[in-house]
Formats: structure tokens, sequence, C-alpha cells
């Protein structure tokens, strides 16, 4: 039998993962995920499902949905990309990451029929959850798309309801270089007869989603139409934009901290406000109670995270000129010292496309995470202090970065980490660990 270890060694090794090696191990078409199906009798037509896709928000988005189920008593499935420290956490229910014995079990039952199709790793781990969450009997699954939407290997299941959190640049190489060609892509999980949310109106976006509704007959839902929430201080303030109230509260402590969670909670309750006209009792007491301990309920991670005080250290995986502008939005107005960035990114990341929303006065500690697709540390610290004038230091790898940035820090400074998950994740590894 095999250990843990020897299977999750098999998986990312055996298989082309976009972790390691990028885009190449994209697949434009859904013909790996549907033979897998297929061969597992369907599981993803065994439970209900809600689709969660989107540039930015949609982790926030899927990880507080899934909050509020389980805090209401259903058993919640929980699909979300990439995993932080452990591959399990990819896949859980009611807030517990798969067994071991599970994943393992997977692989010795089903290693034949993965080297017969020869899926790419992310289309055997969607298998593998569909297949859990079937096996499991769950009375609703939350299932995040990889990437894009139309052709991600989620997109086999007939969801009651489908999310589209926002449209910004990420990923062009493989989804378009402009707002609509990305929206045609992230619309693709919008299916015949199904509510859609959409989280942000956006101009150069609204005719792609009102086009493909009018196709599937879809009702059309704007949570910026339905609801606006806004931050208070340590509490979120909702205001309700129809005549008749959907819930009891005005306001309410979320998990999720940051400025940027506006728009993810608004998008939330407005999903939870159509839920509730579906038929699912969603009751006001425990859809507050998810959104404060989303944390503990759903096992999210790497959003505006607190992990030490004096210096101060947030890990956040913002990695993309949106979600980057947004962070930096929250950060700075907590800098009484310095501001030291640890920072890293992928190889095909647009560096000029998110200079703009980077800080000249923060000090940069330049890193490389340890994967192929990381972009060479040296090569990164050029790009930004040699051409566009930034101020840093070369970190190395993330650990040593993290060693470096904290030796330099005063207890007054703030540490960021921030430009990749994968940054984030060697950070967090470190920092847990008590190195």
């Amino acid at each position: 039998m095999l250990s843990y270890d020897q299977a999750e060694d098999y998986l990312i090794q055996a298989l082309p993962s976009y972790q390691r090696i990028g885009s190449a191990a994209y697949k434009k078409d859904l013909n790996n995920t549907l033979a897998l199906c297929e061969a597992l009798n369907n599981p993803q037509h065994k439970f209900k499902s809600i689709h969660v896709g989107g540039t930015n928000g949609k982790g926030s988005v899927s990880s507080l949905l899934a909050a509020v189920f389980t805090a209401n008593g259903y058993k919640t499935g929980l699909y979300t990309s990439p995993h932080l420290l452990d591959f399990t956490e990819r896949i859980r229910i009611n807030g517990k990451n798969i067994p071991k014995q599970e994943v393992v079990r997977f692989v010795e039952e089903y290693k034949e029929l993965l080297e017969s199709v020869k899926p790419s790793f992310f289309e055997m781990t969607v298998a593998m959850a569909f297949d859990y969450f079937a096996r499991e009997k769950v009375d609703i699954a939350i299932i995040e798309v990889g990437l894009g939407g139309r052709l991600d290997s989620t997109n086999v299941i007939d969801p009651i309801l489908s999310v589209i959190t926002n449209i910004s640049f990420d990923h062009a190489d493989m989804l378009g270089n402009t707002l609509e060609s990305i929206a045609g892509e992230k619309a693709g999980i919008i299916k015949k007869n199904r509510p859609v949310v959409i989280g942000r109106i956006q101009n150069e976006t609204i005719d792609v989603f009102k086009k493909k509704a009018n196709e599937t007959d879809s009702e059309l839902i704007f949570a910026q139409e339905i609801c606006t929430v806004k931050l208070d201080e340590e509490r979120f303030v909702l205001s309700e934009n129809a005549k008749e109230k959907v819930f009891s509260f005005d306001s309410f402590p979320s998990g999720l901290r940051g400025k940027y969670q506006e728009e993810n909670l608004a998008t939330v309750l407005t999903t939870i406000a159509e839920l509730k006209k579906i038929g699912f009792v969603l009751n006001d007491s425990e859809v507050l109670l998810g959104l404060e301990k989303v944390n503990e309920l759903s096992g999210l991670r790497g959003r505006f995270e607190v992990i030490q005080q004096n210096p101060l250290v947030i890990l956040d995986v913002a990695h993309n000129e949106d979600g980057l502008k947004n962070l930096f939005a929250q950060v700075l107005p907590l800098v009484k010292n310095k501001l030291i960035v640890v920072f890293g990114v992928s190889k095909e990341k647009n560096l000029n496309s998110i200079l703009p929303v980077l800080p000249l006065k923060a000090e940069y500690c330049f890193v490389q995470a340890n994967l192929p697709r990381a972009l060479n540390v040296e090569e990164l610290s050029q790009s930004l202090t040699l051409k566009a004038g930034f101020t840093g230091f070369l970190g190395g790898t993330v650990t040593e970065g993290m060693q470096k940035a904290l030796a330099s820090a005063t207890r007054e400074d703030v540490i960021l980490v921030c430009g990749s998950l994968f940054v984030v994740a060697e950070a967090m590894h470190f920092l847990d660990s008590g190195a």
C-alpha cells in the first residue's frame, strides 16, 4: 500500500501541473475531465453545486459561502485551488481537509485509469474532489473555478447557481488581453436556466454577460444593485437596495479582514438572498456565524492574514493589478515607519501591468519561490530597481527573504508578503514552523 507522501509525490511529479510548469499544463478542452468522470460514474451529477469564477475574490467568496452553509447545518463540500501548505486543502467537507487515506485510496484504485487518460494534475484533482463529494453524499458543494471558466475542468458540473466575482487582467496568454475576451471565458460557467450573480458591474464586461445570459435563458443578478457592504472600523455595514429586506441585520463582523472584502461580502449576501428564493434554509443567525467564523468553518488562509505583531507581518495572495491595488490601499494606512514587501512573481507575470500599483516608498525584498514557474530573483530585482526605480534587496529563497526582512525590521515596521500564492505558501510554512 502506498503512503500518503508516495501518493502525493506521484500526483505532483507524474502529472503535468500548471503550478509547476505554467501554461504548458493548461488543457484547452474538457475531454480528459469528462473521460475521468465517465469512468467514475459521473460523480459531479450526484450532488448539488454552486460554481464560483472570476479573476479576484473567488476563493474568498467560495469559502464564505461554504462557511455559511456549514453553519446552517448542511454537509458542505468545498473545492478550491491551488493549495498553500498541503494538497488536501483543495478538497474539504465542513472545513475539514480530505483524509490522507482517501487520497491514497483514489490513487491506488484509479492509477491505471490515470495512466490511460493522462490527465493534468488539475484535471485529476477535480475528478478526485467530485468522487469524494459524491461518496460522502454532501448536501451542497461550492466549486471554485481554477483558471478561466469555459474550458476549466470544473465546468462539467450543472450548478444550481453560478457566481462571477469580477474581471481584471490575469493569465492574458491563455484568456485574452482584453477585459471583454477574459469575461467571455469567465461567462462560460453560466448554465442554461440557472441564475448567475455578478459581483462587479464593469462597462467593458456587462454586455458580454448579458449576451451569454440571453443565450442560456439565465437570470442575471448584479450584486451592486441588490446591496452594498462598507467596512466601518471592525464591522461591515450592510445596505439593502431592494424594497423588501432579506436580512434582519444591518452590520456584522467577518473573519476576512480587509476593505477589499466589501465587494466579496456583497456578492456573498446577494448569492444567499438568491439561494433563499430557490428554497435553501439559511437562517440569519447562522449566516452571521458563517461570515464571522469563515476561517474556522472553511479552512481559508492567506487573505490579509495577520500572522505576527511587532513587526506586523501580513500575508496576502494578491498577485495581479486589481488585487495588489486593493491590498496596498488597505496596508499603507497601517504603516507608521517602514513598509517591507517580500515580493516574488511567476515568469509569465506582466510586470508592466503591476508596476503602477506598487508603492515606490516601500522597501522590497525580492524572493524566488521553489518551483520552475518562479521568476528568477535577479531578473525581478533588475526589473524593479534598475528599470523602475524601486528600492530593495535580494532575498533569495522565500525562507532567506523572510529571515532578512525580519532581521532588518523594527517593531514599528510592517512586513507584507505578496505577489504570488506560492511565495505566501512558503512564507507561511516558514512562520508556522517557528523558524
